[in-house]
Formats: C-alpha cells, sequence, structure tokens
C-alpha cells in the first residue's frame, strides 16, 4: 500500500508542559511536605512545587519523584540506582527498559528545570506530518509501527531507530519496540498526525526529505 508522506514541521523541545497535571502538582506538592496544596491557586502550583522541592536535596528529590511515578514498575533498589545516575547520565535515553523512557524524561526535565540544570538536559523531538494515501482502499488505522516503517524512507541511514531496528523498519517484520519508541501519535482526521519522541531517537537532522512516497506492507502476524 503506497502513501504520499509530508513532513510539515519537526520541532525539538525540552519539555513537554501539559504532561504534568494539577492533580500530579498537589499529589507531589503532598509529598514535599506543602501543606493544603490541594487550596493553591491552579495558576501557581507549578512554581509552588519547585519551591517544595528546593527544600530537599536533588537526590532524595529525585527518590520523590521517581516513587511518584514508577512505583508499580521499579523496586526500591531500582529507583535508588536510577536516582543517582541521573546526576551523570541521561537516564531517560540509556535505561535498558525502552518503555519507560518516556515517564523518566518527563521526571528527569521536571528536576532540570526545579534545580536549574543539576540534572542533564534530556530533549524530545515532535514532529507533525500528512500520511495520505495513493490508493483508494488504503483504509487502515496506522499504528505507530506503521508510522515508523512508512517514515524510514525520509530518514538518514545513520538514525539510530534504522540502525537498530533495521530489519523490521525495511521489512514485512512485526516491531513490537515501535510502542515504546514513538511516545505520542496523535491525529483528528486520520490524515495529519503528530508524534512524540526522544531526541535520542529521532533528531531534526536525521529527517533529509520533506516529501517522499512509503509503502507499507502488513506484518504477516498482523494481519
Amino acid at each position: 500500500m503506497k502513501y504520499q508522506i509530508t513532513i510539515n514541521s519537526a520541532n525539538t523541545v525540552d519539555e513537554i508542559e501539559e504532561y504534568w497535571t494539577n492533580e500530579d502538582y498537589v499529589k507531589l506538592l503532598e509529598k514535599f511536605d506543602y501543606p493544603d496544596a490541594a487550596d493553591a491557586d491552579p495558576s501557581t502550583l507549578r512554581e509552588l512545587l519547585f519551591m517544595a522541592i528546593s527544600d530537599f536535596e536533588p537526590r532524595d528529590a529525585a527518590v520523590v519523584v521517581l516513587e511518584y511515578k514508577l512505583s508499580e514498575d521499579l523496586n526500591e533498589g531500582q529507583i535508588q540506582q536510577i536516582s543517582n545516575d541521573m546526576f551523570l547520565d541521561k537516564v531517560c535515553e540509556e535505561y535498558p527498559e525502552i518503555g519507560l523512557h518516556a515517564k523518566l524524561f518527563h521526571i528527569n526535565q521536571l528536576l532540570f528545570k526545579a534545580y536549574n540544570g543539576k540534572f542533564p538536559n534530556a530533549k524530545a523531538t515532535i514532529v507533525t506530518l500528512t500520511i495520505a494515501p495513493l490508493e483508494s482502499e488504503n483504509e487502515i488505522q496506522l499504528t505507530k509501527e506503521y508510522v515508523l516503517k512508512l517514515l524510514s524512507k525520509g530518514l538518514s541511514d545513520g538514525n539510530l531507530i534504522k540502525r537498530l531496528f533495521d530489519h523490521a523498519m525495511n521489512e514485512n517484520a512485526p516491531f513490537p519496540e515501535a510502542e515504546d519508541v514513538l511516545w505520542d501519535l496523535t491525529t483528528t482526521d486520520n490524515l495529519n498526525y503528530t508524534i512524540l519522541t526522544s531526541e535520542y531517537w529521532l533528531n531534526k537532522e536525521d529527517i533529509i526529505a520533506s516529501e517522499f512516497e512509503g509503502i507499507l506492507e502488513i506484518p504477516a502476524e498482523a494481519e
């Protein structure tokens, strides 16, 4: 099945502000011993959280936020180890379980902002694109896996996704890792899409074509 892909924009960002909700801020403020957080003006919650966090040592603060977001995924020892590693490396890029990269990115950047750069600064990439079918019968719903496969021809050979997952990206083979490589895929019309991922996986320089055709072969196991 053939598609015309048009890259409309590609931007590098250091946080996704809407990821953290007011409810998150209130719960975190409580964990950082701030009283009556629920009664505070919602527009001040983020600033109040940064003030509350600053009263804690950075490693202790990292443990609190990691436990809040990842207590169901990691044990106490793993959380302690990550809280130490976060000062030295971009754990959100290097942690072996790529399914945790997105949450680790958001945690890292919250701490980076709160401590004015004491943690490494990680980046994310947001790409908006149009994927138009060239054959009328192409009425399938595009998943993260299919979108990545269609992007392949527009990415440089040096792109990390293509290097690590060459077979899955370029052959009729399942690509389950795509669910974790792309953090988010949204569309309102099944034509124009927005994807969010780590700069580690995809940076603006990896995109070498703004318009190109892609051929999608549905993996046998998905049919």
